[in-house]
């Protein structure tokens, strides 16, 4: 069963445990947050239960006076086959809701919103399509409505070994950009979490996870410190006959600038963004990419003016050029 448990003086001392479910299923792997301050707090709980006819599903709870009482268990979605691993968010009034689902024969990511505090409930809305194995989301929200930002981090195996990759929505939930890849190991890369810190424009977004590129399951840590995290651009299909960085444009810029480059064959990529004394700023790439030509975008507003250096490795390929941030 799903259990509770609270502290009201910042985890010095803690309360009763408190039992949330009460059914003759298993329920499995919670995930909490909240919205607003007490007394009035709204405490959010989702979970995975197979009360259904023994099928995974997502169901949600939530206390409207900061954890005293509970309301009814809620079933999310309603997916033939299963649901399992759900990770909520919420900002306000709007409560974001991930998971991984098998409806259309492939674990998937699926994702869901309540823009009333968790009353009424919108579609689900599939955020990932690839033959490989997408699974274990985690999600967290940073802004406010209506710019607020959706942050979904997943494990996928779609290059044939389980890696990072993430995702995000500006505009709280509507439409998505494209996934981006975290990580680039030999070993299994799994289970992430993801969380923010910050107010845009010194937005910081940070996700761990656990990894066992070194032999033995470790912890590690990654971060974007402008909370940008750029989309990387096929700008086109003709193979390069070599690799090459182009110089960035605009230069000078304020705060945005594109940086484009041609891989001539398959392998892994990054691209990274350095100050003056060779502290990195910013991993724009760490990819496994096709040949073809490519272009990122480099959103600098979190750093301060003066002279940067972006350093493209691809292969046995390297090349370093400089930049000019002016605001």
């Amino acid at each position: 069963e799903i259990y509770y448990k609270r502290s009201t003086d910042g985890g010095i001392s803690w309360g009763a445990d408190t039992r949330l479910t009460n059914n003759s299923a298993n329920s499995w792997y919670p995930s909490v947050s909240v919205s607003g301050s007490p007394p009035t707090a709204d405490v959010h709980v989702v979970w995975q239960d197979d009360r259904d006819s023994g099928s995974w599903e997502i169901y949600y709870k939530r206390s409207t006076d900061g954890g005293v009482s509970w309301g009814a268990d809620t079933r999310l979605p309603n997916d033939p086959v299963t649901s399992r691993f759900s990770s909520v968010a919420v900002s306000g009034l709007v409560v974001h809701v991930v998971w991984m689902g098998y409806r259309n024969g492939n674990w998937e990511i699926y994702y869901k919103r309540s823009t009333d505090g968790g009353i009424s409930w919108g579609a689900d809305t599939r955020l990932t399509n690839d033959p490989g194995l997408s699974a274990q989301p985690s999600v967290t929200v940073s802004g406010q409505a209506p710019a607020l930002a959706v942050h979904v981090v997943w494990m996928d195996e779609r290059n044939g070994n389980l890696e990072i990759y993430y995702k995000r929505s500006t505009d709280g939930g509507s439409s998505w950009g494209a996934d981006t890849r975290l990580t680039n190991a030999p070993g299994v890369s799994e289970r992430p979490s993801v969380s923010v810190s910050g107010q845009a424009p010194a937005l910081a977004v940070h996700v761990v996870w656990m990894d066992e590129r070194n032999g033995n399951l470790e912890i590690y840590y990654k971060r974007d410190p402008t909370g940008n995290i750029v989309g990387i651009t096929n700008i086109g299909s003709d193979i390069p006959k070599e690799f090459s960085l182009e110089q960035n444009y605009p230069n000078p810029f304020n705060p945005s600038t594109v940086i484009s480059y041609s891989i001539s064959q398959s392998g892994p990529v990054t691209l990274k963004v350095f100050n003056s004394i060779g502290q990195q700023v910013a991993e724009l790439v760490n990819a496994t990419q096709s040949a073809g030509i490519y272009s990122v975008n480099f959103n600098a507003s979190s750093l301060s003016s003066g002279i940067y250096f972006y350093t493209l490795k691809a292969n046995d390929f390297t090349a370093t050029k400089k930049l000019m941030l002016i605001k």
